[in-house]
């Protein structure tokens, strides 16, 4: 598999890394692989230039491997649920290399559905076409959103079935880009087998790639837990639900990733659960706070064992996770506090914000089109008790009194669109059958959701009963 198709500036540091870090392998080539979308502003901004777009299909479904790609499986493991399996890795993923963008940063470019590997666990390796389109548009919109995530640079469907419990379904390939694959597991599977060697060349290359300034396990740790306290606070803030939140998908750079049973609620109750898999709703929506707290000790457990006095270190990495909480109330105050309008909310804000959720909760109403019709106008039109709203305003508009511009903060923290879970589904079915036209037309619009759009009213209606999706799905 050889082929220059793209010029794609390589530079690939994960695979100087000792060899028990991975195992190096191809990618699995496809049928007929078909180019479904091609990020160009995405390859644009990382350097990568297509010199041929008919060539564009069989590399990103890993038939063809560019100059300087590296391929490779990572391995790691992770807290699944709760329950510890000591060995996981890239079970359906390649990581194909780095690269090196204008602006000096150093991301990964990995095909999700590239075949089995070493750690498929009897798996196939494969992706279908429903999972990867949910991811390149999920993903897309939390970057427009504003939120650190992994991203996707194409997508590629295969000419093969793949079979999962639905049946036969049509294979695809996703190019997914991130700051990096490195995940609270690849630390902790060092750690269980007490491999310091391997777990200091970890900490070392964690810290020259996301945290240079950093000198040691503390110091990472501490960066770490602020990145994921300011992502938690921010998928809080947009009603996202991530449904699957092992420490094998907590990452080391702070970005969104694996975008699996993932949702954004509709209408807003804070114990709202959509996976298929959390049966006892350990990743709710409202328990995303307390499960990073608990993922950022497991990586404390594994980062403590490179200290020269682990007891000691142990009291001082402790003060780390204890002080999350805090964290995460104090950012997700001040987002919550702009989506209200106020420029600096304070802890005497907090029974403003909790209380219009509390009634938005009774009331049934709808997350996103509840905070932007605040500024939009039409808000109590969006409870089954108007009365409960009004009540609420009334100390609301007492408050906004001191805000220079509230509408201006409302409008820039509050989107217009977001990728509904009936709109994702419809947007599948669409696919399976041929048509791109949903698939294109979601991207097009997410791409701006804090605008308004003519003829894309639709995108903001929340689902008729027939049409709400109660259960999501990995289905990879």
């Amino acid at each position: 598999m050889t082929g220059m198709t793209l010029n794609i500036p390589f530079d690939n540091s994960y695979g100087r890394l000792p060899s028990s870090f991975y195992t190096r392998l191809s990618p699995v080539p496809v049928k007929t692989p078909e180019l479904i979308a091609f990020n160009h502003a995405l390859a644009e901004s990382l350097g990568i230039m297509a010199a041929d777009e008919e060539a564009l299909a069989p590399l990103f479904a890993g038939n063809t491997l560019p100059e300087g790609a590296d391929p490779l499986a990572q391995v790691y493991a992770g807290h699944q649920f709760g329950g510890f399996t000591p060995q996981l890795g890239d079970g359906r993923a390649i990581l194909m290399g780095e690269v090196r963008t204008p602006s000096g940063a150093r991301v990964d470019i990995q095909l999700k559905g590239s075949g089995p590997t070493p750690y498929s666990r009897q798996g196939d390796g494969r992706a279908w076409l429903g999972p990867v389109l949910r991811e390149y548009v999920v993903s897309e919109a939390m970057h427009a959103l504003g939120v650190p995530t992994t991203r996707a640079l194409a997508a590629v469907s295969t000419g093969e079935r793949v079979y999962r419990e639905q049946g036969a379904l049509p294979g695809a390939v996703l190019t997914r880009v991130a700051a990096s694959h490195i995940r609270v597991g690849t630390f902790q599977f060092f750690a269980a087998r007490r491999d310091k060697p391997a777990l200091r060349a970890l900490l070392d290359y964690a810290i020259e790639r996301h945290d240079p300034e950093a000198k040691g396990p503390e110091d990472l740790l501490r960066a770490v837990c602020d990145r994921q306290a300011r992502l938690i606070a921010q998928w809080m803030s947009l009603g996202f639900i991530h449904g699957v939140m092992n420490t094998d998908n907590t990452t080391i750079s702070g970005e969104t990733i694996d975008y699996g049973p993932c949702a954004f609620m509709d209408q807003y109750h804070p114990d709202q659960v959509y996976s298929f898999i959390d049966s006892h709703g350990r990743y709710a929506f409202s328990n995303q706070p307390n499960v990073i707290v608990w993922n950022m000790a497991q990586l404390a457990s594994a980062l403590v064992l490179l200290m020269p006095d682990e007891e000691k270190a142990v009291e001082s990495f402790t003060q780390i996770i204890h002080a999350m909480p805090a964290q995460i109330t104090e950012r997700w105050r001040q987002l919550l506090g702009r989506k209200i309008g106020l420029a600096e909310a304070t802890a005497g804000d907090e029974p403003l914000i909790t209380d219009l959720l509390t009634a938005m909760a009774e009331g049934r109403a709808d997350f996103t089109n509840t905070f932007r019709a605040l500024v939009d106008g039409g808000a109590r039109d969006q409870f089954l008790d108007p009365a409960a709203f009004d009540a609420w305003e009334a100390r609301w508009r007492k408050r906004l009194g001191s805000e220079a511009d509230p509408d201006a903060l409302m409008r820039a923290a509050n989107p217009v669109f977001i990728p509904r879970n009936h709109r994702i589904e419809e947007m599948i079915a669409a696919a399976v059958d041929g048509d791109f036209a949903p698939f294109e037309r979601l991207n097009r619009v997410l791409a701006h959701p804090y605008e308004p759009q003519p003829g894309a009213a639709d995108l903001t209606r929340p689902p008729e009963p027939h049409e709400v999706v109660r259960q999501t799905f990995c289905g990879t």
